[in-house]
Parts: structure tokens; C-alpha cells; sequence
């Protein structure tokens, strides 16, 4: 059984809680967070048994297996080193890290004592994206696609009145392209590669961080366009396009109706089952890594190390 403690109070660390609930060897041991009465509500809430405030004692305590990192953006470096340090497996919240260099370290040093690092990208352990992955042979030739995920945030309002919040405070490294936008371009990387050529645009806001952007990756005889905004609502589905058949995906982030629409007219409809709780394939995905160990999650790590490459290369674009 591996028994997690969790850092962070946001309502994310309540989902990673729920998915554990239906994942067997693992469990909540430990709630985190620096104040002791919010930790002790946050135990009460996910249903852990310990809280704590002080993460060194945490991290030092033999019955801690594994510690989760729902923190704010700009922390998880810190909080990753610490537990590794401390001979403890890290799942960590997208974006796991602000850099490629910085993630590339962490590995390396995971490695060496032979834990497990692994970033919490749900959509790449989903059943959807399974299903998406297994028919793009079938579109024949690919020549576009576009890949968004759009969400307005309910702390967007806070932003407009002149209030500080940590996921629109780029100090934090909080900000459209890393909070959503790494959904999409981790999926480009997941099912295309490394794109070739990146461009890209933004949309700033009063914060100083950027609301909405789309970026435009090139391949070798394929465009994917990339949209992502925390300021508006995304209402399209995600499309890749064949010569011979396009795929129309609901949800880029969860999929669970896939449509493909062949060229001679023919359409085929895919349901994909939504009792799973969407954070449970990557929990899932993390105990087996734990299990197997060593090098076991180099694979995962590389499309991460991938994502974030391309997420810099945005950024680089922007700034020109």
C-alpha cells in the first residue's frame, strides 16, 4: 500500500483524493498545508486521517510512501527536491515544473535514487485519448488538426475587480498557456511529436499574465493549431483531420465521444464510459510505476520533458 501525503489546499487535491478512493494500493495518509487548522479542514474534507503543517516533519515521517503536489505553480521545484531528498515518490500537478532544464534535473536526480517523479497529466492516461491514438491510422494521411481547451475561470472575476490571485499571477506561474494550455500541447506531443516550427500568439490581461493564446505547430505535412484560454468558455470539439477521415474529439482533456467522419460519407460514432473518475487512469498510471520502479516512468517523463520544451518555445515566439 502506498500511503500519500498531500501538499497544496486547492480543489484539485480534492479530485486527486477521489480518484485514489477508487484506485487499489493507495491511500491517503497525510493532509498538508502551512496552516494547521486549514490543513486539519482539508484533512476532513479528502478524507485523510493525519494533517500537518510543517512539510519537513512530513517528509521525514517512515510511514509517508509518496507525496502528492497540488501547490501553487511556482513551488513545485522546491516541494519535488525536498521529498526526493527525503526518499520519497513525487506525482506532481501539471505543469510539473516552470522549465525543460529544471524538469530534466529532477529526473535525474529521482532516478539516481531510485523513486519515481511523474507528472499528473490526465488526459494522457484517459481511455479517450486512447481511443483517439488507435484511429488516427485510419484517417489516412495527416494534415491538420486543432487542439484546445478553454475554461473560464471563477477567479477571473477577482482579476477584473483588482484583486491578486495566484493562478493569473505570473510570479506565481500561474497563467493561461500554463494552467490549460498545457493540455493541448502535451496532447500534440503525445500523438504527433515534437513539432518542427512553432508561432504563436497571446492575449495579456491586467494581472500581467495571459488569459487566452493560440500557438500554430509545423510538422512535416501537417499544421496543428493550439487554443487554450482561462477567460472564456471553449464550445467546439477538438478536430484532426486525414486525407481519407476526420476525428471530432468532445473533450480534449477527457474524451468520451469520439466521432470519425470518413470522406465517402460514412460516420462512426465512439462512446467512451464516464463512471471512471477522470483523474483515475493517472493514479492508476503512478502506482504501477511505483511498483515496477527504476526506470520505469523514462517514457512519461519524456513527453513531459517535451511539453515543456514546446511550452518554452511558445513563450520564446510571444516574445518576438
Amino acid at each position: 500500500m502506498i500511503n500519500v501525503a498531500t501538499i497544496g489546499s486547492s480543489i484539485i487535491t480534492e479530485a486527486f483524493a477521489r480518484a485514489v478512493a477508487q484506485v487499489d494500493g493507495i491511500t491517503l495518509h497525510t493532509a498538508t498545508s502551512r496552516d494547521v487548522e486549514r490543513a486539519a479542514e482539508i484533512a476532513r474534507r479528502i478524507g485523510a486521517p493525519h494533517a500537518a503543517s510543517d512539510l519537513d516533519a512530513v517528509l521525514a515521517d517512515p510511514a509517508i510512501d509518496a507525496v502528492y503536489v497540488g501547490s501553487p505553480n511556482s513551488v513545485h521545484a522546491h516541494q519535488i527536491r525536498a521529498a526526493l531528498a527525503a526518499g520519497t515518490h513525487v506525482f506532481v500537478e501539471k505543469p510539473a515544473v516552470s522549465s525543460e532544464q529544471e524538469w530534466v534535473a529532477l529526473t535525474r536526480e529521482a532516478m539516481a535514487r531510485g523513486l519515481i517523479l511523474m507528472e499528473g497529466m490526465r488526459l494522457a492516461y484517459d481511455p479517450g485519448i486512447g481511443v483517439v491514438h488507435d484511429l488516427l491510422p485510419t484517417l489516412g494521411v495527416l494534415r491538420r488538426a486543432s487542439l484546445h481547451y478553454g475554461k473560464r475561470s471563477s477567479r477571473y472575476d477577482d482579476v477584473l475587480a483588482g484583486r491578486r490571485v495566484n493562478i493569473f499571477d505570473p510570479a506565481m506561474g500561474g497563467g493561461a498557456l500554463a494552467d490549460l494550455g498545457v493540455y493541448p500541447v502535451h496532447a500534440a506531443v503525445l500523438l504527433f511529436g515534437r513539432p518542427e516550427r512553432v508561432q504563436a500568439l497571446d492575449v495579456p490581461i491586467a494581472s500581467g499574465a495571459d488569459g487566452a493564446g493560440v500557438a500554430l505547430f509545423g510538422y512535416p505535412g501537417l499544421v496543428v493549431d493550439v487554443s487554450y484560454s482561462k477567460i472564456t468558455n471553449a464550445g467546439r470539439p477538438s478536430e484532426i483531420e486525414g486525407e481519407q477521415a476526420t476525428l471530432s474529439i468532445d473533450d480534449l482533456v477527457s474524451p468520451r465521444r469520439v466521432v470519425r467522419h470518413a470522406v465517402d460519407g460514412d460516420r462512426e460514432v465512439i462512446e467512451i464510459p464516464d463512471e471512471r473518475h477522470s483523474l483515475r487512469g493517472e493514479v492508476e498510471r503512478f502506482v504501477a510505476l511505483v511498483e515496477a520502479g527504476g526506470t520505469a516512468a523514462a517514457e512519461d517523463q519524456e513527453r513531459t520533458r517535451l511539453t515543456l520544451e514546446t511550452m518554452a518555445r511558445i513563450r520564446a515566439a510571444l516574445a518576438r
